[in-house]
């Protein structure tokens, strides 16, 4: 019974609850616009002050991207001072990243459709674009703490409300909260839904092409941001965003962990901020 009153508040007791913030938008176009100007006003403000940023960068959504390297080219906006930590990538096992030639690779899909997009006198260095690495799991870390943290974590919240593929303990995990919010980044093995739900959206449903494994940074990483963005269009957003705001605060409900951050805002679309039932 608790989880139904948890999935029957309204729309106005989500943008109203006092744990963190809500926004909702219209479409998903709306969203994705929404979250490139929030990009480039952060730049555009760190430029003019002389400051570098730091972003946190998904690959998922990735509707933002086009509307921030057309905003980019077209204003003249130098990247010259700015580092993208990518969030994640997918493993062929727990020792090998796909490779950037996959359809699936997060890699590829930044130097195909971002940075290759990219006017060459506005991109940033390839230095300042940061991706786990295996064998090299505290690069992420060192390199938040190196430029003095992170200005905004932008991302998304998975079916199971993972952030990046921060999945929940498995049923059999004795996991606390504070102890999954101390993970940092690793390889592990992705979850059945999270398979299941990127293979309806990547591979027409091939969960069996899925891959099992990934890196990801860590909950630690995510927590450091100064800020933290996370957008959400799909319409099964409903459920997952509101048991991250009203339900249990636990590891089992990664985005519930959140809660305890000061900065946070979550944008939806209006599909995705309706009741799921």
């Amino acid at each position: 019974m608790e989880g139904i009153f948890m999935y029957k508040k309204t729309i106005e007791e989500l943008v109203n609850n006092n744990v963190i913030n809500v926004k909702v938008l219209g479409d998903a176009g709306e969203v994705f616009y929404e979250m490139a100007l929030e990009m480039i006003e952060e730049i555009n403000k760190n430029n003019k002050e002389g400051r570098r940023t730091v972003f946190i960068c998904p690959v998922g959504p990735t509707g933002q991207y086009p509307i921030f390297v057309r905003l980019v080219n077209k204003n003249k906006i130098s990247l010259k001072n700015v580092w993208f930590i990518n969030m994640d990538e997918y493993m062929i096992d727990e020792k090998t990243p796909i490779s950037k030639d996959h359809e699936l690779s997060f890699r590829g899909f930044m130097e195909k459709s971002v940075y290759s997009k990219i006017d060459s006198d506005l991109v940033m260095p390839e230095n300042q674009r940061i991706f786990p690495e295996v064998g090299n799991e505290q690069k992420v870390m060192e390199t938040i703490e190196k430029l003095g943290g992170v200005d905004i974590c932008f991302g998304g919240i998975g079916i199971n409300g993972h952030i990046a593929f921060n999945e929940p303990p498995e049923p059999n995990e004795v996991c606390t909260a504070e102890e999954f919010k101390n993970r940092t980044t690793r390889v592990l093995n992705i979850s059945r839904e999270t398979r299941t739900i990127n293979a309806v959206g990547s591979l027409g449903g091939a969960i069996q092409d899925m891959p099992k494994m990934c890196i990801t940074i860590g909950m630690k990483e995510i927590l450091s941001a100064r800020k933290i963005k996370l957008y959400c269009f799909r319409d099964w957003h409903g459920a997952i965003v509101r048991e991250g705001i009203f339900g249990e605060r636990t590891a089992a409900c990664p985005l519930s962990l959140l809660r305890d951050h000061a900065d946070v805002e979550i944008t939806l679309t209006s599909n995705a901020a309706k009741m799921p039932y």
